[in-house]
């Protein structure tokens, strides 16, 4: 079941260090483009992830074309892909060990919510959390 208790995405949310956005955009006028920024500007380091884009940079950092490929441990991996599209990303997130999965507003799919957490992983799913941190009042990373 996914995470609804207040409590429990603030938890989440308050000791996050590192995000893997997959869907991210180098385009303004893309909702991924604003959320990683603000995100980042919170204290999120976030890495992003597009094949269309791999190689790129936004807001800094470098673009990777898979989850597979990064190298850092990954607290939560927030995904901007159709609803359809996001059991993949979610069996990606379970094999390089996240530690949780986050479907943004509008994205729902119950079977991979199911898979993640039977892998062990926390699920927010139809939220955003450039929405959940400042309704939730969670501190900047760093600052708690």
């Amino acid at each position: 079941m996914p995470l609804t208790a207040d409590d429990d995405i603030r938890d989440l949310l308050a000791k996050a260090r590192t995000i893997a956005m997959v869907g991210a955009s180098d385009r303004p006028d893309r909702p991924s483009y604003g959320v990683m920024k603000r995100l980042q500007d919170h204290g999120y380091r976030v890495i992003p992830v597009n094949p269309q884009i791999t190689g790129e940079h936004v807001h800094g950092e470098f673009v990777f074309r898979e989850l597979g490929q990064l190298g850092d441990p990954i607290d939560i991996v927030d995904i901007f892909r159709r609803s359809e599209a996001a059991g993949d990303v979610v069996d990606e997130a379970i094999a390089i060990g996240a530690k949780a999965v986050w479907l943004q507003l509008g994205v729902v799919n119950e079977a991979a919510a199911a898979r993640a957490e039977a892998a062990g992983l926390k699920v927010v799913m139809n939220r955003c959390p450039a929405i959940e941190i400042p309704r939730l009042g969670v501190a900047p990373v760093g600052q708690d």
